[in-house]
């Protein structure tokens, strides 16, 4: 027994004692009934007349059994959690949320991860959240873990990359049984999965254009290396923080990047001036090949019309040459004789031989004002 008396009356190792305290002296067995019967005694004097009657000490029994029965075979589970019973040892079946029934220990043994929780990973820094003087909460100081956010990019330059990974557990089973330390193993991860994506790529998109692609580039391959675990954790969001060189050269690279931006404003300037030039040059080039087209057509279809008319008037004047020859000199002598001044002389007539006509042609002209006391 481990009450017996060892090594001169010594109990629990030795000492005299057992585990709740001090064994009896002598080395003698505790007398149980002994115990009850004090235990008893106090009870009845506690008691308002002196002593309990059978029917109410069984029913405090019979509601106290109950009370042990009742949370000895349910088991509550929190909206936020996932239940997970073992049974014997082994894994058995999962908890929905509420009340739920299982066998008591060492039957069964239920676990409760919080399944909904977003739990934060930080990788390249710390930050240590610092008291105020007045004793509470002040501002978070973030110490920068250069072991950790060092990287070589594709083309052998280092850069100095701070990130932070959230992750839930997806399946509580996988999650209790497959990993033994879940947050280290998210951590070793992620910091790999970043060396990876980092060396598959220049320095220069990462740190300013291509950083939403390395976000989702790593939140994918930590995804798929603990489903290769069946650490049945998701990965939700992958955060950069901080991507710059390394603090002694990060002078040097800032210039780079002005010199850059100075090239890319330059370019897009350009760019804007040829979009602007060559467009109108095409619209003129245009313009000059339709004026040209239309004046080929216009030519070609005033020839053909002349071409006809010469036909047309061949045509009749082979039917009546006299005709067609008299009509075209009078014709011809309209249009020489409209324009010019007219005499007409008359060799029969006595004197000169001068015939007078009337002149409509100044009557129809506009008569000029006179100057006033100027010579008439």
């Amino acid at each position: 027994m481990p009450w017996s008396s060892q090594n001169g009356g010594g109990g629990w190792k030795g000492g005299g004692g057992g585990p709740w305290g001090q064994g009896p002296s002598g080395g003698q067995s505790p007398d149980l009934e002994e115990l009850l019967k004090r235990s008893q005694d106090r009870l009845k004097q506690a008691m308002p007349g002196g002593g309990l009657s059978g029917g109410f000490l069984a029913l405090i029994i019979l509601v106290g059994l109950a009370v042990v029965g009742f949370f000895s075979f349910t088991v509550s589970v929190r909206p936020d959690e996932q239940g997970v019973v073992l049974r014997f040892g082994e894994y058995n079946r999962q908890l929905a949320p509420g009340l739920n029934f299982r066998w008591p220990y060492p039957v069964e043994a239920v676990y409760l991860p919080q399944v909904t929780r977003v739990n934060r990973v930080e990788i390249g820094m710390r930050a240590t959240p610092t008291t105020n003087m007045f004793g509470g909460g002040g501002a978070e100081v973030v110490r920068d873990v250069s072991e950790e956010s060092l990287m070589l990019t594709g083309d052998e330059n280092i850069i100095d990359v701070d990130f932070v990974v959230f992750w839930r557990i997806k399946d509580a089973a996988a999650f209790l049984f497959n990993i033994q330390n879940p947050q280290p193993t998210v951590k070793d991860v992620a910091e790999s999965a970043m060396r990876e994506v980092v060396g598959q790529n220049d320095i220069q998109p990462i740190l300013t254009k291509n950083r939403r692609e390395t976000e989702d580039a790593v939140r994918a391959l930590m995804q798929r290396t603990l489903d290769s675990y069946t650490a049945g954790i998701q990965v939700t969001q992958v955060q950069l923080q901080k991507v710059d060189p390394p603090s002694q050269v990060i002078d040097a690279f800032r210039d780079v990047q002005a010199a850059r931006a100075d090239q890319e404003r330059l370019q897009n300037e350009a760019d804007a001036y040829a979009n602007r030039i060559v467009p109108e040059a095409r619209g003129e080039s245009q313009r000059i090949f339709q004026g040209a087209q239309a004046y080929k057509e216009q030519t070609v279809a005033e020839s053909l019309g002349r071409t006809d008319r010469f036909l047309k008037v061949y045509e009749e004047y082979a039917k009546a040459p006299d005709v067609t020859r008299r009509r075209m000199f009078l014709e011809t002598m309209e249009r020489v004789m409209g324009s010019t001044e007219k005499i007409i002389i008359d060799e029969k007539a006595q004197g000169a031989g001068v015939v007078p006509f009337l002149p409509l042609n100044e009557i129809n002209r506009p008569q000029q004002p006179q100057r006033s006391g100027g010579a008439q």
